[in-house]
């Protein structure tokens, strides 16, 4: 790429939900704005985790400078120890993400040790041709910031997640004057948030929410059991201040609940008043009155807290009649059968769960509305938009959402994907080539962790068809079977062996074994594709069904 080219390269969160990243290229100098996961889908059978395909940066790793983070979201650091184990560079980002990031960064055991640098607000960090200026935002999480990227061509501004919250929680406010100072200035590019974009009006301020939590102690008179995300400190400070006013004690229960409130609390961010604080183990002991929960698992997770208090499996605590369980969080898609079967199990208990939408609401969203996203386009004024963080129809809503600015100086939006390329030069900017992305399953369990398409494509087929295992005794002397071989099969057939397909099943292999000459019985390899494909054949004429074969000889 010649060096008077400014190259924007999404290598995930385009088009999809979570595994933000993106790469920033100008000549040979790559800055890579967040590292994030996300979580499979139904299809991806057994793994945990999905991290993005970093080949761009790897096959280019002498020009990759340095990686910025924007806030401490699993979809924006989620990724991050798998990207220093590729690419040693120095990390930027505020205290609190970067102390999230060295949580994850303890799971895994890196050769070297990472470069964490922190940032604040209005603070300025030159990496080669970049001069990158951070900027408050408010957010579902504290210390998330904008990124001003100044370049030799001009000005690009990554908005990062964000809503325009006129009164959060710490009086830490949006910096609408920084954007409005760049916008006077002229901004190149802008690069903004697309999630909500179809909601319309205002996001509501986190503040919202503390008149239903409020109802919530009025009402409650037994235990107070509250989930939400463990990442929102706002959320949880504003339960800590109503517990305190109730005169109840509290409880974190959970892994990364406990984690991150001491991350914050730690870090100034989390106000915890002496004597407020309860251990799990002793939360039952007190009067059921004068005790709150604050539970993690809010979307049904397996062995998460949340589920394991609901069908009473809990080491520390348990809920009964008259207890109060409040979800203040939303139902992400995908996992509603988990929440409402979590729900369900709470309910027989005889607890009284509180869930939904609702007004005053119980939980409010991070991102910006309609209107929000429309005060930023204003503000800023580019000559060029691309939309990020959002599903394709949301992407190419926020692209129309921009058009009122054609007259203002906007030249053109680019709804990209992942993968597509933007190039900006002194001929303005246009589509530039392709370049490598995709997906990596992350299982935990494995044991070099990253699965394969055909692992998933094969786990997929098993959980389909199931699996059938044709098992031949050979005479070693004789190179001949003996005995009618025998078929078990798992998640095909509750058949038993005597049943005629089964039985059938085991003439057919027979008869490919009396087939077969002396020199193919001694070649397993061979005896094993041609049992796999005569037996295939049969019980895809018989069943119309396609179970993965699996042959097992055994020498007698």
């Amino acid at each position: 790429m010649a060096d008077n080219k400014l190259s924007v390269i999404p290598l995930g969160g385009l088009g999809e939900f979570g595994m933000n990243i993106m790469a920033l290229r100008y000549g040979d100098d790559i800055i890579v704005i967040d590292a994030g996961m996300m979580f499979p889908d139904d299809e991806l059978l057994g793994v945990d985790i999905v991290t993005p395909d970093l080949t761009y940066l790897v096959d280019n790793r002498s020009h990759v400078r340095a990686l910025i983070l924007t806030h401490g979201h699993e979809d924006h650091i989620g990724a991050v120890p798998f990207f220093l184990a590729e690419l040693n560079v120095p990390i930027y980002g505020t205290a609190f993400t970067l102390a999230l990031v060295e949580r994850r960064l303890d799971e895994h055991d890196l050769e070297e040790k990472p470069k964490l640098n922190i940032v604040k607000p209005k603070q300025i960090v030159e990496i080669g041709p970049f001069k990158i200026e951070f900027i408050n935002v408010t957010h579902s999480i504290v210390s998330a910031v904008a990124l001003a990227v100044t370049t030799p061509l001009g000005v690009v501004i990554h908005t990062g997640d964000f809503k325009v919250d006129p009164t959060p929680i710490d009086n830490e406010l949006f910096d609408l004057h920084t954007f409005a100072d760049y916008g006077k200035r002229g901004v190149l590019l802008l690069l903004s948030d697309s999630t909500n974009v179809d909601r319309p009006g205002y996001t509501e301020s986190e503040r919202a929410v503390r008149p239903r939590l409020e109802d919530i102690f009025n009402r409650a008179e037994r235990r107070v059991v509250l989930s939400c995300f463990s990442s929102s400190v706002h959320r949880l400070q504003t339960i800590i201040d109503l517990s305190r006013e109730f005169k109840r004690k509290v409880a974190f229960i959970g892994r990364s609940m406990t984690s991150v409130s001491e991350i914050a609390h730690s870090l100034g961010l989390l106000s915890i008043p002496d004597g407020v604080l309860v251990r799990p183990q002793d939360a039952m002991s007190l009067p059921a009155s004068k005790v709150t929960l604050i539970v993690s698992g809010t979307q049904g997770e397996p062995m998460s807290s949340l589920s394991r208090v609901a069908v009473d499996n809990h080491k520390h605590v348990s809920v009964g009649p008259g207890d109060v369980v409040a979800l203040s969080s939303r139902i992400i898609p995908g996992n509603e059968k988990s929440i409402f079967r979590m729900i369900d199990h709470l309910a027989r208990r005889g607890a009284d769960v509180i869930y939904g939408n609702m007004n005053p609401p119980l939980h409010v969203s991070g991102h910006a509305s309609v209107e929000e996203l429309r005060l930023i386009l204003n503000l800023v004024r580019p000559r060029f938009f691309v939309p990020i963080h959002g599903e394709y129809r949301q992407m190419a809503k926020h692209a129309r959402l921009a058009e009122h600015l054609k007259s203002a100086g906007l030249e053109e939006s680019f709804v990209l994907e992942t993968g597509d390329t933007l190039v900006i030069d002194s001929r303005g900017a246009r589509r530039g080539p392709q370049v490598t992305v995709g997906r990596v399953c992350i299982d935990s369990g494995t044991i070099d962790e990253v699965v394969e398409d055909i692992v998933i494509r094969d786990r997929k087929h098993l959980s389909e068809d199931g699996i059938v295992l044709p098992i031949i005794a050979i005479n070693k002397h004789t190179g001949r079977s003996e005995t009618l071989p025998e078929i078990v099969s798992r998640g095909f057939s509750s058949a038993e062996d005597g049943s005629d397909l089964m039985m059938a099943a085991r003439q057919v292999v027979a008869k490919t074994l009396e087939s077969s000459s002396l020199e193919e019985m001694t070649d397993w390899g061979v005896m094993k594709e041609k049992v796999r494909a005569d037996l295939k054949r049969y019980i895809v004429k018989q069943t119309s069904r396609r179970p993965l074969i699996m042959p097992v000889i055994l020498e007698i």
